[in-house]
């Protein structure tokens, strides 16, 4: 019916402009800004990455700090928020929480309301600097502790993890959590990143574009791969046990989790990195395990077809043994990512116009009406 052109899934259809993140994926380059991710990941903070993104350059020593200071007071959540990240059910899904929290602090923000450049900064600032306080409290009052207030003179990634485990961490574990978050800071048009987009582009407030962009998120697709990942490798149990069950599941047609990328087609750049980390970990924290399985099953899987490790491949066995619980992976996710969310979104609001796509009609073209009385 539709002279529109369509591609399942909007595969390789280019759906805007913008200056923040670039794939390669032929190469398997990941790029924030013009900045490769692997250099990025080597040597910046994530709060680096976050003024890169918004800003479009790494800042100097000097707005960094003040850059970092800002972000250090605005952790502390608003008590209405706070109160209903500790009284909802212990079972609720971390994602559901997040969301919920996240939804509930536009109503506080104290720029709520106005929607100039300048406000949503604001609210951008107070996002990156709540969501790892609305994580860790929330997780701390699942495990029936008490959540523990952010340290305004650690990092964010030290920072999360102290209030998750209630120490400060030792200087290797954050460092690669700050690369993790970093890895994860953003990556072009993905699902929650393109739903923050068009959900900004009618105007709506920043805090109900992120609002929409977790939603996406917590699709096992998109921010759960990463456990579902780690539910196979508790599956398969054992290291002499993965060609058995990759046979298996090859022979079920079941999706192995953690391979192949819209994008790249070649190994992911974060992939490599995490790999690294996930193997030094590992044998730092006596889980070395399952690096070796996830190994067995890369080398298994790519004996048999021409597949490439994700990012979440080894992002949830690094993730592990930092001590954070399967359920809370996806909810990570969004403490990183919120920085690029919320740079699409500025950049949305910047050079704005509603995001309205075609649909290929594949209905009846025409049927006779008939009337309620004669119908059988």
């Amino acid at each position: 019916m539709s002279e529109v052109q369509f591609k399942e899934g909007l595969e390789d259809v280019v759906a805007g402009t913008s200056e923040i993140c670039f794939i390669d994926g032929k190469e398997g380059r990941l790029v924030y800004r013009g900045y490769d991710v692997r250099d990025l990941a080597e040597q910046t903070t994530f709060e680096e990455v976050v003024y890169l993104l918004w800003e479009g350059n790494l800042p100097t020593r000097e707005q960094l700090n003040q850059f970092t200071t800002t972000l250090r007071s605005m952790r502390p959540l608003a008590k209405p928020v706070y109160d209903l990240l500790v009284s909802v059910p212990s079972s609720t899904n971390p994602m559901d929480a997040l969301r919920t929290a996240v939804s509930l602090a536009g109503i506080y923000d104290p720029d709520a309301g106005d929607n100039s450049y300048e406000a949503n900064r604001r609210k951008a600032m107070r996002l990156v600097a709540q969501i790892p306080t609305m994580v860790a409290s929330f997780e701390r009052r699942r495990q029936g502790r008490v959540p523990i207030a952010p340290d305004s003179h650690l990092s964010l990634a030290e920072n999360f993890l102290y209030m998750l485990h209630g120490k400060r961490p030792e200087e290797f574990p954050a460092h690669v959590f700050n690369t993790a978050l970093v890895l994860h800071a953003d990556h072009e048009l993905n699902a929650s990143t393109f739903a923050a987009r068009v959900t900004a582009a009618t105007l709506s407030d920043l805090y109900s574009a992120v609002t929409s962009a977790i939603g996406a998120l917590k699709g096992p697709l998109h921010g759960g791969a990463n456990e579902e990942v780690m539910v196979m490798l508790q599956e398969i149990g054992e290291v002499d046990h993965v060609d058995t069950w990759i046979d298996n599941a090859l022979a079920q047609h079941k999706k192995i989790m953690g391979f192949g990328h819209r994008v790249y087609k070649t190994e992911d750049p974060r992939a490599t990195i995490l790999r690294q980390f996930s193997r030094q970990l590992g044998e730092q924290t006596g889980t070395i395990k399952n690096y070796q399985m996830l190994e067995a099953i890369r080398q298994t899987i790519q004996s048999k077809k021409p597949l490439y490790p994700n990012v979440d491949f080894y992002s949830g066995s690094v993730y592990a043994a930092l001590g954070i619980p399967t359920e809370l992976y996806t909810p990570v996710f969004a403490v990183s990512r919120i920085a690029g969310w919320t740079a699409h979104i500025l950049e949305q609001y910047r050079h704005n116009r509603i995001i309205r796509p075609r649909a290929e009609y594949t209905g009846p073209s025409h049927r006779d009406f008939i009337p309620l009385d004669d119908r059988e």
